[in-house]
């Protein structure tokens, strides 16, 4: 792990009941409201390789956004729906639910596209639009561990919903893969996980086990990475359904190194491929920094692994029962090697919350 300071996945209420202000359960306002704070869209569009992905396949393609209807699903700033006008789009509708709006139909008329642009405050699934149909949505709705936050089955919903029935309708980015490998990460599991061993001379270890259910979200040094890559399932967002996002799948983690691995980490790649030229962008250690970081999982054991060698398990991941924006999640892993000292299996289970 490189020398930062991690970043657990932003706390999510799971508070039960509705706020009497909005009718909404007390987890949606405490989702919605986060993203009231000027602080998380300064962070998002300080990060070039998200803004910088979204407005090259947004103003590459002007051909393909000039005179239509798009859809900004999560709007936040409006940053999305100000490239699609600036590519010719004829009317931009941005919707989100927290108060940002109001500073961003400021923003939108400081930059002379309040007649291009419409901006509703609300959910995506009760506003109702000015135009029947939409050629185009364009969404940043991706979460860490690319579906924390779960907003992925809101754009789905506006694609059933609004997206133009003929075939023709567009989807910017229309593409994600989660991906995962293995990390030698002895020093800081240590820190992080062995810390609750022995605190002031007293056994903690209640506390390591509650450590150990919780994934990190922190900046993980590509010199750590003791794994080729897997590819654990890749969304189409033409074609997949909500029921899709909870998934149990395999994978297998080709040994570059003899070393140990103390977590697997996962990531995320998203494709623009409507785009005459497809543009791409990663969340991996491999490549300049985004606000997603990766997701570390420490396990259990400690992996003896030797080059040519594999792991291989099962990724599980489902929205939580309590709160859909939190994500339970599982690992099954075992060691592929001849080695009956170095055989390890075992499972491990994550909230993201």
């Amino acid at each position: 792990m490189e020398n930062t300071t991690p970043t657990p996945a932003p706390p999510i209420s799971t508070k039960s009941g509705t706020d009497p202000m909005t009718g909404l359960p007390h987890s949606e306002v405490h989702y919605f409201n986060s993203y009231n704070h000027h602080g998380i869209h300064e962070e998002m569009l300080k990060d070039e390789v998200r803004t910088k992905s979204y407005r090259d396949a947004i103003y590459n393609n002007r051909h393909i956004f000039k005179d239509k209807v798009v859809l900004d699903v999560g709007c936040g700033t409006a940053i999305l729906s100000m490239f699609a006008v600036k590519a010719g789009a004829k009317h931009v509708i941005g919707v989100d639910m927290s108060t940002i709006i109001v500073k961003a139909r400021e923003i939108v008329a400081a930059n002379g596209m309040s007649d291009q642009i419409t901006l509703l405050q609300g959910k995506m699934e009760e506003v109702e639009l000015p135009f029947p149909q939409v050629d185009i949505i364009i969404s940043e709705w991706m979460g860490y561990f690319l579906l924390y936050e779960s907003m992925l089955d809101t754009v789905l919903w506006a694609r059933d919903r609004y997206l133009r029935k003929d075939g023709n309708g567009l989807i910017f980015p229309d593409k994600a893969t989660i991906f995962m490998a293995g990390i030698e990460d002895g020093e800081y599991k240590d820190e992080k996980i062995g810390f609750w061993d022995n605190v002031y001379g007293f056994d903690y270890t209640p506390l390591k086990r509650t450590a150990l259910t919780e994934p990190l979200v922190d900046t993980v040094d590509l010199k750590a990475v003791v794994t080729d890559p897997c590819a654990v399932i890749t969304l189409d967002l033409y074609t997949c359904t909500v029921a899709d996002l909870a998934f149990s799948l395999p994978f297998t983690l080709p040994i570059r190194r003899t070393d140990y691995i103390h977590a697997l980490i996962a990531w995320f790649d998203i494709e623009f491929s409507a785009c005459h030229k497809p543009v791409r962008f990663s969340t991996g250690p491999h490549t300049k920094y985004t606000h997603w970081k990766q997701t570390v999982f420490y396990l259990a054991d400690v992996l003896t692994v030797e080059a040519g060698e594999t792991v291989s398990g099962k990724l599980d991941c489902k929205p939580n029962g309590g709160n859909r924006r939190d994500l339970d999640i599982g690992i099954d892993y075992r060691t592929d090697t001849g080695d009956v000292h170095r055989k390890a299996e075992g499972h491990c289970e994550y909230k993201m919350c």
